[in-house]
């Protein structure tokens, strides 16, 4: 019988063998964040489509074209979000954290959803790590988001990436750089894509975002932002750009960037790799000093940025980079007879509940079998239970690595094995030449 369906296009199964990657990935994160002053918070992964439409723009490709939005039961407009600040953002108004200490300082994991062509590192469901930070019009702030995101890189071992930034000025100077763009576009109209045409009069700022090659090559060009940068908005980038060098974070300035988000003023910034092809952007973000005013709360300056995790982990494999190996089973117990079979899933159950990783025949597998079993799982140690074993109390427990063997009394469990397991451990690190001196007998049996 053929298979019912299969994933949707533009999706993708993480399986356990390399789902140990992704929690590392994210674990890194949010342990870097934390160092930075950012807690987690987590969001709806649907919201009112007018959220986007107002908080992404409704010039962008975002909004336009790869938005996945839907009726509900009700006849509300419902869009999975394509990006997480907005969402963000929204609960930063609904909840009020505008009146508790600034900065407030957000991170977050999120699956996001948008209609695009798949491709290596793009796929329609994809997921990110996004800090966002309320309350703080000074350029440091800037720097330190910045600073975080390359210390996330430096941690993980990643080589080459650029720092590109750029300032797209605040409302008040882009308007004479539309006015500028917009006299530029308007004598090249007839070869602009549709799209484009369209946002000539609304927003010719995203006619540069544009990925059409035709109006990628007249954008080239263009006016430049920052030369139409006034004096607060100069002085901010210029100050921002000395933090980063305080920081020894180096960076080229680059005035095509502009994001592809309509949100953004002042700083945007990019961090990005020619290790993985055109989807070399791995990290981006910047300035919305006017979102949350745009969406009905008081005038709150705030800033972040957005790393797409499966870029990354592209990157990093394109690299060659270690992850950490998957954990394995610390102890396989198999048995023999029913009576031993009882024996090992309580002696199971002790190490677990101790954080030892054990396992124990639960399909009725022959004792061979259940060794085969125990290789395949890659089993730190192997105990064998029998009715000799029961009547004794003692059992041989084997390093399946060296081979060794060791007697144990099953009485002395779990204490035994964390004994010998740790010891082994401690023995491993002795060969790497580090200095350990921890008398296991008091650590585990000392009662006082």
């Amino acid at each position: 019988m053929p298979l019912l369906t299969k994933s949707i296009k533009g999706t993708q199964d993480v399986l356990p063998q390399e789902s140990h990657k992704w929690r590392y990935l994210e674990q890194s994160a949010l342990e870097v964040a934390e160092n930075f002053g950012f807690r987690e918070v987590r969001t709806p992964v649907f919201e009112h489509t007018e959220l986007f439409q107002r908080g992404v723009g409704d010039t962008t490709d975002v909004v336009q074209k790869e938005m996945y939005t839907f009726l509900d039961k009700g006849e509300r407009s419902i869009t999975l979000r394509p990006e997480g600040t907005a969402g963000v953002v929204r609960s930063f108004l609904e909840h009020g954290l505008f009146n508790e200490p600034m900065p407030q300082k957000l991170c977050y994991l999120t699956s996001c959803y948008r209609y695009e062509k798949p491709q290596a590192g793009r796929l329609r469901e994809f997921h990110q790590f996004g800090v966002e930070c309320f309350g703080t019009a000074d350029p440091a702030a800037d720097a330190e988001i910045i600073a975080l995101a390359k210390q996330y890189f430096d941690f993980l071992g990643v080589r080459d990436l650029r720092l590109e930034l750029n300032s797209i000025g605040c409302k008040e100077c882009r308007k004479d750089y539309h006015k500028a763009l917009h006299d530029y576009f308007s004598a090249r109209k007839d070869k602009l894509c549709p799209t484009c045409v369209e946002r000539l009069d609304r927003n010719p700022m995203r006619i540069l975002d544009c990925k059409v090659p035709a109006c990628g090559e007249i954008a080239a060009d263009a006016p430049k932002v920052t030369d139409y940068l006034c004096d607060d908005c100069r002085a901010h980038f210029e100050q921002v750009q000395k933090y980063l060098g305080a920081m020894d974070i180096p960076f080229t300035v680059n005035p095509s960037i502009v994001r592809g988000l309509d949100y953004y003023s002042r700083t945007v910034f990019e961090f990005v790799s020619s290790s993985i092809g055109a989807q070399g952007t791995v990290c981006g973000g910047g300035r919305y000093d006017g979102l949350a005013e745009e969406l009905g709360g008081p005038h709150t300056p705030a800033l972040g940025f957005a790393l797409g995790l499966e870029r990354l982990m592209l990157l990093m494999e394109s690299q060659g980079l270690p992850f950490p190996e998957a954990e394995t089973c610390s102890l396989y117990i198999a048995s023999m007879g029913e009576a031993a079979a009882q024996k090992a899933a309580e002696l199971v159950c002790a190490l677990r509940r101790d954080g030892i990783h054990a396992e124990f025949d639960v399909v009725g597998r022959s004792v061979k079998a259940q060794m085969k079993f125990a290789n395949k799982l890659g089993a730190d140690f192997t105990l064998v239970l029998g009715d000799s074993e029961l009547e004794s109390g003692k059992a041989v427990l084997k390093n399946m690595k060296s081979g060794e063997t060791t007697d144990v009394e099953l009485a002395s469990f779990p204490g035994d094995f964390m004994r010998i397991s740790i010891s082994e451990s401690l023995k491993t690190l002795e060969d790497l030449g580090v200095d350990t001196n921890i008398d296991l007998n008091a650590l585990f049996y000392n009662n006082d």
